[in-house]
C-alpha cells in the first residue's frame, strides 16, 4: 500500500480544502443565500464543464497510466515526448473550447435557466465568460498534476488549490472592505479573482514539473509514442465525465427551477460533502493509480490486495465523517458558514442538503478507488458505461423528490434542493456496487476489514458521538457559545475520541483488508 503518497496528498489536499472553506465562509458572509449566490454559484458551474471533461479525473485514466509506465520501463525519453504531445493538444483544445464557450455563452445561460429575469442573466453571462478563463488554466494545471504524481511527487500539486482559493478570498475581502463594493461589483470581483487563482495554482507547478521532464518536446501530434492509445482510453473517461457534466447540468437547471437559493445552499453543502471525499477517497485513489499502473502486470491476487486495502482505507475515515454529517451536521454548518448574510434559516436548509449527500459519502469516496483499479487496468470503458445508470437514476429522483419538498422550509428558505442530494446518494450506491461486483470479476472477491476491526471502529463511532452530543447539549445549557467554538468543541471530541479507540484497539486505517 503506498502509504506515504496516499498521507502526503491528502496533506495537499487537506490544505487546499481547509482553504476553500474559508474562501465559503468569507463568500457565505457577503452573500449568504441571495441571488448573488445563486448567480455565482450558476456562473462557476457552467465552465467547469472544460475543467471537468478535460482535467484532473480525466487525464488520470488516460495519461497516467501510459506516462508512469514508461518511467518504470526507464523510457524517460519517450515519457517526455508523451507528455509534450498530450500539452500541445490540450492547448489547442482548451482555446478552442474557451472560445466556443465565450460565443455561445448568451444561448447556453438562457437555455439553462429560462425563468431568470434578464438582469439576473446579463449578470451570468459575462461571469461565465470571465471564469472560462480561469478554467483553462485549471485543465493545464490538471496536466501538470499528472506528471508530477507519476513521478512521486504529490504534495505540491494538490497544495496548489490554496493559491487559487488565496486570491479569491483577497477579492473578497479587497472589494467588500476596503473598495466598499455591493455585491453585484463584488461579484464580478471574485470572478476575476478566480482567474488569477487559477495561473498561480499552474505556475506555481512549472518549475518543479521542468525539473523532472526528459526529452520534453510541446507538439500537437498523434504519432508520438503512446498518444493514440492514451486517445483511445481518453474517450469513454470523456464520454463518462460528459454523463457526470450533463448529471450536473440537470441538477443546475432543477435547481432554477425551485425558489431561489436553491444553488447557493447545494454549492454550500457540496463544500462539506466533497471535503473528506477528496481528503480519503481521492488521496488513496490518487496515490494508488500510479502503482497500479506500474504493477498492471503482476499476480492477480497483488492487485486484489492492493485494491482492498485502499478500500479498508478509505472506509476507515469516511463512515465516521458520514455519521458525523448526519448527527452533527447542523453544528459544523453553523460553525463554518453560520456570519453576516447567512443566518440560521440557512443553517438548517444547508444541514439537511448535506445529510441528503452524507447518505451517499462512503459509496462515492469507494469509487474513486475502485475507478482507478479500472484504469489501470487500461478499462475506461466500465466506469464510463456504469456512470450513465448512477447519473439517469439520480436525475430521476432527484426531479421526483425536489418539488414536494420544495413546498416546506424555514423563513424564505425551502427544502427542495435537499431532494436532488438524495438522488445523487442513490445513484452513488448503484455506482459502487456495480464497479465493485465488475471489478471483483477481473480480480477476485475483494476483500474487506475483519468483524472485530468493523465492530470496534463502530463502537468507537458510537461513543464519540455520543460524548458529543453530551458536551453540546450540556454545555449549551450552561453558556451559549460562538457557532465556531462550539463546532469546534463537539468535532474535536468525536473524532478524538474515535481516532483514539480505533488505535488504541489496534482498528486503525493501517489494519489490512481480509480476502
Amino acid at each position: 500500500m503506498n502509504g506515504g503518497g496516499a498521507y502526503r496528498v491528502a496533506a495537499g489536499i487537506f490544505l487546499s480544502r481547509i482553504s476553500g472553506l474559508i474562501r465559503e465562509r468569507v463568500f457565505a458572509y457577503y452573500f449568504g443565500a441571495s441571488l448573488y449566490a445563486d448567480v455565482w454559484r450558476a456562473s462557476l458551474k457552467l465552465p467547469n464543464i472544460l475543467q471537468n471533461l478535460l482535467g484532473e479525473g480525466t487525464l488520470s485514466a488516460s495519461f497516467i497510466p501510459l506516462y508512469a509506465e514508461y518511467l518504470e520501463e526507464g523510457r524517460e525519453e519517450d515519457a517526455g515526448r508523451f507528455a509534450g504531445a498530450v500539452l500541445g493538444i490540450l492547448l489547442v483544445t482548451v482555446g478552442l473550447v474557451v472560445l466556443v464557450g465565450y460565443l455561445l455563452a448568451p444561448l447556453i445561460v438562457t437555455a439553462f435557466f429560462p425563468l431568470w429575469d434578464p438582469a439576473k442573466r446579463s449578470l451570468t453571462i459575462g461571469l461565465v465568460r470571465i471564469l472560462l478563463l480561469m478554467a483553462g488554466t485549471l485543465v493545464l494545471s490538471a496536466w501538470a498534476l499528472g506528471i508530477l504524481n507519476s513521478h512521486r511527487r504529490f504534495f505540491l500539486s494538490y497544495v496548489a488549490p490554496v493559491l487559487w482559493n488565496a486570491a479569491m478570498i483577497a477579492a473578497m475581502i479587497a472589494g467588500g472592505l476596503r473598495w466598499g463594493l455591493g455585491q453585484r461589483d463584488l461579484v464580478i470581483a471574485l470572478a476575476w479573482g478566480a482567474v488569477v487563482g487559477g495561473l498561480l495554482q499552474l505556475g506555481v507547478q512549472l518549475p518543479w514539473v521542468v525539473a523532472v521532464l526528459r526529452g520534453f518536446r510541446l507538439r500537437v501530434s498523434t504519432r508520438v509514442t503512446g498518444v493514440r492509445e492514451a486517445i483511445r482510453n481518453f474517450l469513454p473517461v470523456v464520454a463518462a465525465r460528459g454523463v457526470v457534466n450533463i448529471s450536473g447540468y440537470v441538477d443546475l437547471v432543477l435547481a432554477g427551477l425551485l425558489t431561489g437559493g436553491a444553488l447557493a445552499l447545494l454549492g454550500y453543502a457540496q463544500t462539506l460533502y466533497l471535503l473528506p471525499i477528496s481528503l480519503f477517497g481521492m488521496s488513496v485513489a490518487a496515490a494508488e493509480l500510479p502503482e497500479l499502473s506500474r504493477n498492471r502486470k503482476a499476480e492477480l491476487g497483488e492487485l486484489n490486495r492492493r485494491v482492498s486495502t485502499a478500500m479498508s482505507r478509505v472506509t476507515y475515515f469516511v463512515w465516521p465523517t458520514t455519521l458525523g454529517y448526519l448527527f452533527l451536521g447542523d453544528v459544523i454548518v453553523a460553525g463554518l458558514f453560520q456570519t453576516g448574510a447567512f443566518g440560521a434559516d440557512e443553517v438548517v436548509a444547508t444541514y439537511l442538503v448535506l445529510a441528503g449527500y452524507s447518505l451517499g459519502l462512503l459509496a462515492s469516496s469507494r469509487s474513486r478507488v475502485l475507478s482507478s483499479a479500472f484504469y489501470a487496468l487500461r478499462d475506461t470503458r466500465t466506469p464510463a458505461r456504469i456512470s450513465y445508470l448512477r447519473v439517469a437514476l439520480s436525475a430521476v429522483i432527484g426531479a421526483a423528490v425536489m418539488f414536494p419538498l420544495d413546498g416546506f422550509g424555514v423563513g424564505t428558505v425551502r427544502f427542495g434542493a435537499v431532494g436532488l442530494a438524495l438522488g445523487a446518494s442513490v445513484g452513488a450506491w448503484v455506482e459502487y456496487h456495480m464497479l465493485k461486483r465488475r471489478l471483483g470479476v477481473a480480480l477476485g472477491p475483494l476483500g474487506s476489514s475483519s468483524g472485530r476491526t468493523n465492530w470496534i471502529r463502530f463502537g468507537a463511532a458510537a461513543l464519540g458521538l455520543a460524548v458529543a452530543e453530551g458536551l453540546d447539549v450540556g454545555v449549551g445549557a450552561w453558556v451559549r457559545l460562538h457557532p465556531v467554538l462550539e463546532a469546534v468543541m463537539v468535532v474535536g471530541a468525536f473524532a478524538g475520541i474515535y481516532l483514539l479507540v480505533t488505535r488504541t484497539m489496534a482498528a486503525g486505517p493501517e489494519t489490512a483488508a481480509e480476502a
